[in-house]
């Protein structure tokens, strides 16, 4: 049967600027957060992905459940909540993306344990991450599910670490402690494994995380490509070269790229994970950085379709 995709998290607008003659004019409204973007570009690769969380009934929330249903991502375990949306200006220096939020006690900050059902335990493979774990109810509502699911379902887990975000340092390390042990998957940028250990190389990390729990262990180094650790095998690809426009939403198309093509191995299980080789590995990095070169060249989160990848990889 098709692997069911899940992808837990924040759902929000981003606002990303409209420049001209080197002058701010005005901003772009987008779909965003990292685990709707993820399910946006699993969608778009061909994958069965549901979104789970709770959006605004809102103007922006409904623009935001309408462009799920545009881009067939599934919406069943989305919930609605009157509370308002989170809003997030994005701002551009060089194409790397700095952002402002605004969502005080907003409607994906207040997903509850009762606000799942019961068939998300039916998930194949399970993308949480980013903000959520930050903000409100949802943090505990994702971690409860995460230990829940751990055994029955692929745990894949990015941090991306905001931490202009982070109130309470020593508070999140201790949340974000379990939950690496519980991932089976973690897949992280060179800032995230700077943040959780900054005297130590991006490798080290990796090494000492697949020690603490994961099966896989990936960190992204932006235009020097990315690095993949398991148990017995590493693998190291380049990144792909492109012409830039932006890189927001960069790193959600590889990790969206990253499960597609392991997926497409029959890797969706942990066991199936720890068993890659490094050739395996290597092709799905490289899958994976094809997604997010090719979402680099456009404004925007706007992630590949199967069929752009498949010809990137070709060239």
């Amino acid at each position: 049967m098709t692997p069911l995709f899940a992808a837990i998290g924040e759902i929000l607008v981003d606002f990303t600027p409209i420049v001209e003659a080197g002058r701010t004019v005005g901003f772009r409204m987008h779909a965003g957060g990292s685990p709707c973007n993820v399910a946006v570009a699993l969608a778009r690769m061909g994958a069965r992905v549901e979104f789970v969380g709770q959006a605004s009934t809102d103007f922006f929330g409904r623009f935001l459940a309408e462009n799920l249903r545009k881009e067939a991502v599934g919406i069943q375990y989305l919930s609605l909540s009157p509370a308002p949306s989170t809003l997030a200006f994005v701002a551009l220096a060089g194409g790397e993306p700095s952002f402002t939020f605004y969502g005080d006690r907003a409607a994906d900050t207040l997903l509850r344990p009762d606000d799942l059902p019961p068939e998300v335990a039916a998930t194949t493979v399970l993308h949480f991450g980013s903000i959520s774990l930050l903000r409100g109810t949802t943090a505990t509502t994702i971690a409860g599910l995460v230990e829940r699911l751990r055994g029955r379902t692929l745990l894949s887990f990015d941090p991306n670490i905001r931490s202009s975000l982070i109130s309470d340092e020593p508070a999140f390390r201790r949340l974000l402690a379990p939950l690496l042990r519980l991932a089976d998957i973690v897949k992280m940028s060179e800032a995230d494994a700077r943040w959780l250990a900054p005297d130590r190389s991006p490798e080290t990390v990796a090494v000492e995380l697949v020690e603490l729990g994961p099966a896989l262990v990936v960190i992204t180094q932006g235009a020097r490509g990315a690095y993949a650790r398991t148990a017995a095998w590493q693998a190291r690809i380049a990144a792909p070269r492109v012409r830039v426009v932006d890189t927001v939403g960069a790193g959600d198309a590889f990790t969206a790229g990253l499960l597609f093509a392991l997926a497409q191995q029959e890797v969706t299980a942990r066991a199936a994970v720890a068993r890659l080789h490094s050739d395996g590995l290597e092709t799905a990095l490289r899958f994976a950085a094809a997604a997010a070169a090719l979402t680099c060249t456009r404004a925007g989160a706007d992630p590949p379709r199967l069929e752009e990848i498949e010809g990137f990889l070709r060239r």
